[in-house]
């Protein structure tokens, strides 16, 4: 058993290691080991395999390699940049033009992907291109694809929810509920933001935007069903009842299919392309969480959760003050580290802090991962605006940075939304599961 000072030293040191630019498997491993060496026994370093073992035989875990497919399947399909051009149609009229284009592609394509990631590099692919002959201010452009992409984890299906509902042994239905709200929310704050930059910097923008006759607009409106027909298989089918999670996560891949090959391309080669971008992101992002369950696994065995709650009831923090330490703590710490570090480095020494203060676990998922999102935004280390870069290919990743500063503001804004007023994430949760 150790204390609450030998916990926080073992923090610092994988905060450490993480900074100097380890790996954050091999930095958790290194971690685990240490602790496990020090005050319980080395044999327990070899308990790794079977601890590998048990933490991937989680059901949950594989809609994670479904869900990535899912994205790869729709992004060559060419759905997406046919998505793109019909909410355009509608879109331009708003003040900022084709920027909110940007926001609702990236909010339809997040709720078919779960990546942030995956969104930021389709979005950039496509909306890139559209920007060249118009008269936008770079940085708001790619401001707002970042901003966007910045849903891809926090509307369902979004992976990151996945890893913290394995993680914390809390229901993944549950969360994806939850964060319905909140994701709806944060879209119509990213698009207030851009209107209120076309207000303030009415030069940066395009006020008016030629739009084709009503007829072929309408007709365009058919782009719109491949998505939202994956997003109701999806939804529908886990809160009906008739699948679970990963059930209906394999479902929307079979979908995926058809709607390929209604576009011309679905072919083997194809279909090879995705399986190995699959596999490749699988891998390594299995191969962090894997390690994450094993420091979880340590850290049991070292009474760490039991210190931890008894020293949150010993110097009396409320669930706000709690909740306030640690979005500036999340806020500090993304400026640092990426996504999936942050969550699975944080959450086996946070998760029972906050269920020693009583705060509702589900809430807290979707309080981390806009956290998380944040960081996906925030320079220096931000993974989407490195993504967005390099699919631009021209340039400074400065101008990348400097746009996302009016996101930044409006996430953090919503964060404080989702402090004031906890009901935004569970009162669907609650509605749906009692």
């Amino acid at each position: 058993m150790i204390g609450v000072g030998e916990a926080a030293i073992g923090f610092g040191i994988l905060v450490a290691l993480l900074f100097i630019g380890l790996h954050v498997a091999t930095a958790m491993f290194l971690v685990s080991v240490l602790g496990a060496s020090l005050y319980l026994s080395p044999a327990l370093v070899d308990a790794l395999g079977t601890q590998l073992w048990a933490s991937m035989e989680d059901y949950v875990l594989l809609s994670i390699p479904l869900y990535i497919l899912l994205g790869e399947i729709l992004v060559r399909s060419g759905s997406t940049d046919k998505l793109y051009r019909s909410l355009a149609d509608w879109l331009n009229v708003l003040p900022g033009g084709l920027l909110h284009t940007n926001i609702a592609a990236s909010a339809i394509f997040s709720a078919v992907s779960g990546s942030s990631v995956a969104t930021a590099a389709t979005v950039a692919t496509v909306a890139l291109p559209s920007f060249r002959t118009r008269r936008y201010d770079d940085r708001l452009v790619l401001g707002s694809i970042a901003a966007g992409a910045s849903l891809g984890n926090l509307i369902p299906p979004g992976i990151a929810l996945i890893v913290y509902g394995a993680m914390t042994n809390t229901s993944v239905g549950q969360l994806y509920a939850a964060a319905v709200i909140p994701g709806v929310v944060m879209t119509v704050l990213f698009m207030a933001t851009i209107v209120l930059m076309a207000w303030l910097k009415p030069d940066w923008v395009r006020q008016q935007e030629a739009v084709d006759r009503l007829g072929i607009r309408l007709r365009r409106l058919v782009d719109l069903l491949p998505p939202l027909v994956i997003f109701a298989i999806i939804m529908g089918s886990i809160y009906s009842g008739w699948a679970t999670v990963t059930e209906s996560a394999a479902l929307a891949c079979v979908a995926a299919l058809p709607i390929a090959a209604l576009y011309g391309r679905l072919n083997i080669r194809m279909l090879h392309d995705c399986f190995v971008a699959t596999a490749s992101l699988t891998a390594m992002s299995l191969l962090i969480l894997s390690i994450a369950f094993y420091l979880n696994f340590v850290l049991g065995l070292l009474g760490v959760t039991p210190a931890l709650g008894a020293f949150v009831t010993g110097i009396g923090a409320t669930p706000l003050m709690l909740i306030l330490a640690l979005t500036v703590f999340y806020l500090l710490l993304g400026v640092f580290f990426e996504t999936l570090p942050m969550l699975v480095g944080t959450v086996p020494v946070v998760f029972p802090v906050i269920v020693a203060a009583g705060i509702d676990p589900v809430w807290f998922g979707v309080f981390i991962v806009m956290m998380c999102e944040i960081s996906l935004i925030s320079p220096p280390v931000g993974m989407t605006l490195y993504v967005i870069q390099a699919v631009r290919r021209e340039g400074t990743i400065a101008q990348v940075f400097a746009g996302t500063i009016p996101f930044f503001v409006a996430m953090v804004v919503m964060t404080g939304l989702l402090i004031a007023f906890p009901g935004m994430a569970t009162w669907l949760a609650r509605l749906s599961y009692g």
